[in-house]
């Protein structure tokens, strides 16, 4: 509630500037950058759908870099003359700044749990031998990358508490990188699971492998193109990708996703979509 209230404040003083700098310059209004048209029509089983900005669906080509780079130069030209700006920074950092915990789960006696002291971009991974025990260090997703591009997807750890399978997605992309940490050590074993999206893990009780669910390696533009026939598959320690065991698949309903959960009790994998 006090994060919306602020949220609301801000939009407040936001729109009072506003129509303050609207009024001093005569009720003038901000000149947008003319994005070109394009003739493009697209025919849907007899259905012609114009698509005029098509052009901007490739963020690499100079038109839509050049167009972007105005739309910015417009947005941050406005931005950095609001003069309320810097004290709403400072306020809101100040109301962020305090530490934060997550609620700790029990895995093989160890409590595991995450931790912020405040500003960190992400939580810290965190467990500890006992409730009692000084907590150690697991994971930093805020080191994945020198410039914090890479954030934690996802975790599960092993019914015995040694094992510690990761996600990462890398510059806010839907796909992820799976990985597996020893908890003992603190450091990565060689598996490395790939074209991972929309899935976690689940362990086997044995703490052998796990389940996860994945596209095809994408054969165009990995960020562009679109994902059809997802599979859930059974990943077997130190063994690589490519021998990971199909377990399920829809060849009939390509648009269809599901994942795989086993039972706390070992006995079933529930697959739900």
């Amino acid at each position: 509630m006090k994060l919306l209230l602020l949220n609301v404040f801000c939009f407040f003083l936001l729109a009072l500037y506003s129509g303050y700098t609207s009024a001093q310059s005569g009720g003038g209004v901000l000149s947008y950058p003319k994005a070109k048209t394009v003739d493009q029509v697209d025919d849907y089983h007899g259905v012609k759908v114009n698509d005029p900005y098509r052009w901007l669906e490739d963020a690499d080509s100079p038109d839509t870099r050049a167009w972007v780079e105005a739309e910015n130069k417009l947005t941050f030209g406005y931005l950095d003359q609001i003069p309320y700006r810097d004290a709403i920074r400072k306020r809101m950092t100040k109301l962020w700044n305090y530490e934060r915990f997550t609620v700790p789960g029990q895995q093989g006696g160890r409590y595991f749990y995450q931790h912020n002291n405040g500003l960190q971009n992400q939580n810290v991974l965190l467990v500890a031998e006992s409730l009692n025990a000084e907590p150690r260090l697991l994971l930093d997703p805020n080191t994945l990358s020198s410039d914090g591009t890479v954030a934690l997807a996802g975790e599960a750890i092993t019914d015995d508490g040694k094992l510690m399978a990761y996600g990462t997605a890398a510059s806010g992309s839907d796909w992820e990188e799976w990985h597996v940490r020893d908890v003992d050590s603190g450091k990565d074993l060689p598996d490395l699971i790939k074209w991972v999206k929309f899935s976690g893990a689940s362990w086997s009780k044995d703490g052998k492998g796990f389940y996860y669910s994945r596209y095809d390696e994408p054969k165009g533009t990995a960020l562009r193109d679109a994902n059809y026939f997802q599979k859930l598959f059974y990943h077997t320690l130190g063994t690589p990708q490519s021998e990971d065991k199909l377990i399920y698949e829809r060849p009939d309903n390509k648009e269809l996703g599901f994942g795989g959960s086993v039972t706390d009790d070992g006995h079933y994998l529930v697959i739900f979509v």
